[in-house]
């Protein structure tokens, strides 16, 4: 095909900011034209092609389909554009370029647009694929943003000591399962909360989690808390916030440590959820601390470094949920959101 050449690009479009939680009527499939090469007078841009989105809370937050838009300090979020396509993380292929750092051929991920072929001019958030020797779906999770999420969180904010007591709520997620995997191999006892029996024999079944509950079936989060953690939390990863949140604060220890990594259950709320022990954060003399990855992207190549030889011995598991095709990404998306998904959630475009 002549580089020249018009093709059709499949696009997800989100029509309009959102309030409350997203449908998949609130997006919608459209079909552009493109050509193959860079417009000319293109300065420091590429052109790719997309191989794999990422379905992430940071989708839904940079795509104004939160009431977290634009609250995000030091961070330039993309402003919302109606009839444009969605912004996220992605996998992809240089088809053109007019960067000195990239050219045609190069393997990235980074933020790149819901369609099936991306002008990307602003490339200071993209990372270059070395290892082409994984699936390369991993570079929306476990060798992505995710997965740099996990370890940045657990081991540069929780400060892990062996032999400790770790609970991660939305355990089976992108994040949640790596926290897990991580925490297990440094030697630490380990717990995960879930949403259901499927994702709860997943942690304790192919993850290798200590023990998993579905906090769906637990009357009292407080008992269960106590249930599995007699002589309390001395880390708390944090995805979801809320009453689970509330529920932990009573059982860390003194000198604990919560990392904030998200607070899902939240996010849709017209009024968010009051916290009502916060005075154990005075009394047990515990560190939260919210973080994101962003400020910890300057650690990938060491991260790397880690996980690569995990993965391919065989010591770390990750589950990924792939939809298939650009049309099937807003009900994707949308599954993330209602718990539906069972691992990472993610859209292949074109496989690679």
């Amino acid at each position: 095909m002549a580089e020249r050449e018009e093709v059709e690009n499949k696009q997800v479009i989100l029509n309009h900011c959102v309030r409350g939680s997203p449908k998949e009527s609130d997006m919608e499939i459209r079909t552009a034209r493109t050509k193959l090469k860079l417009p000319g007078g293109s300065s420091g841009a590429i052109l790719v092609k997309n191989l794999y989105l990422s379905c992430e809370p940071y989708t839904y937050v940079t795509n104004g389909m939160s009431k977290m838009e634009g609250k995000i300090e030091g961070v330039n979020l993309e402003s919302f554009n109606p009839g444009s396509p969605i912004v996220g993380y992605g996998v992809a292929e240089v088809l053109d370029s007019s960067h000195p750092n990239f050219k045609k051929g190069d393997l990235v991920w980074g933020i790149t647009t819901w369609e099936e072929y991306s002008i990307i001019t602003s490339t200071e958030g993209l990372f270059k694929i070395q290892h082409t020797d994984v699936p390369l779906s991993y570079y929306t999770g476990i060798l992505g943003m995710p997965g740099m999420t996990a370890y940045a969180g657990f081991f540069e904010v929780c400060s892990p000591k062996k032999g400790e007591r770790v609970f991660i709520s939305a355990a089976s997620g992108a994040v949640g399962q790596l926290v897990g995997q991580f925490a297990k191999l440094f030697g630490c006892y380990v717990v995960g909360s879930a949403g259901s029996k499927e994702k709860v024999d997943l942690l304790k079944n192919k993850l290798g989690f200590d023990e998993a509950f579905n906090y769906k079936e637990e009357a009292d989060l407080n008992v269960a808390l106590e249930r599995y953690f007699p002589d309390g939390i001395d880390i708390y990863f944090e995805n979801v916030g809320g009453k689970m949140l509330d529920a932990v604060l009573l059982n860390m220890t003194v000198h604990s440590r919560i990392a904030a990594c998200g607070m899902i259950s939240q996010y849709n709320l017209e009024h968010p959820e009051g916290i009502h022990n916060l005075l154990c954060l005075l009394t047990k003399r515990i560190r939260m601390e919210g973080f994101l990855v962003f400020d910890y992207y300057h650690l990938y190549p060491k991260f790397l470094e880690m996980i690569i030889p995990q993965i391919k011995e065989g010591k770390i598991s990750y589950v990924e949920d792939i939809a298939e095709g650009l049309e099937n990404g807003p009900s994707a998306l949308i599954r993330l959101f209602s718990g539906r998904n069972i691992g990472k959630q993610l859209v292949a475009v074109t496989r690679g």
